[in-house]
């Protein structure tokens, strides 16, 4: 349950989240790819949590140099927290500090704020 006790760690971490979580206590959520829950990766991640309100976010942060490299080479996923399956939700609360019906969403991945924001659907004419 590392509340932020390294900020440096969390640099490109979503830094208004409501709650992070430590990457030891979250691997119910790994693999993303096994995961039965609605998620968004890569640029619509950015978009999601660009509109999202950081108190509503989970981050799934590094504990070590090892899952902090794993986590910045993970594709940036949003999973919604809503839609995990009821054991995974169970897993999660328990290492919470807050109720997990209180947060939308978890980040997994860094964000990358330094890329361009561009799509091709923003060269594409309606």
């Amino acid at each position: 349950m590392g509340m932020n006790n390294d900020i440096d760690m969390l640099n490109g971490y979503y830094n208004e989240a409501g709650a992070t979580i430590e990457y030891g206590d979250a691997s119910c959520l790994f693999p993303v790819e096994k995961l039965d829950a609605t998620m968004v990766q890569y640029r619509d991640a950015e978009v999601v949590l660009d509109d999202a309100d950081g108190s509503d976010v989970i981050v799934v942060a590094p504990t070590s140099l090892a899952s902090s490299y794993f986590l910045t080479q993970h594709a940036l996923t949003v999973v919604r927290v809503d839609s995990l399956p009821a054991t995974v939700q169970s897993q999660l609360a328990d290492v919470l500090d807050a109720p997990l019906d209180t947060f939308d969403l978890i980040q997994i991945g860094k964000w990358n704020s330094e890329r361009s924001n561009h799509s091709l659907t923003e060269f594409t004419v309606a």
